[in-house]
């Protein structure tokens, strides 16, 4: 048995590439329209994972209501190799720390669909350090 992939539905499929791919930095895979079903499916990677489990954003063509959220679905998780440069890179990027690395540790941050991302630091963590440290809890992740 192999994890294939973790399918998201997204109402706003530009807005939700425009975080996982241009801010939080994976990569697009593969893509299929299916005109006759009127929904695409984007396949996504984290970079250098060939083989590893994707992320499937589901696009329905025709919802124009949100999706129900809850806590229900959990989160992504992603290791990187620095949480504070990645963190700052997103804040640079417009995107909301909902709760912040003050740890060196692991960070939440959501995509415009609600979806939780949980950032760990590779290895061990490091040293706290401002502004981190300096942040609060925002909302819920």
């Amino acid at each position: 048995m192999r994890y294939l992939h973790t399918m998201l539905r997204v109402r706003d499929l530009d807005a939700a590439l425009q975080f996982f791919v241009h801010q939080l930095g994976l990569v697009e895979t593969r893509r299929r329209e299916y005109e006759a079903g009127r929904f695409t499916l984007v396949f996504l990677r984290a970079p250098g994972d060939d083989g590893g489990p994707e992320v499937e954003l589901t696009f329905n063509w025709d919802q124009e209501a949100p999706y129900d959220t809850g806590r229900f679905f959990g989160h992504l998780a992603y290791e990187v190799d620095d949480i504070y440069a990645t963190c700052a890179r997103l804040m640079d990027a417009g995107v909301t720390l909902h709760r912040p690395p003050r740890d060196g540790r692991m960070a939440f941050v959501k995509s415009p669909d609600g979806h939780s991302v949980e950032l760990l630091q590779r290895g061990e963590a490091l040293e706290p350090r401002a502004p981190f440290t300096e942040l609060p809890n925002i909302g819920t992740w």
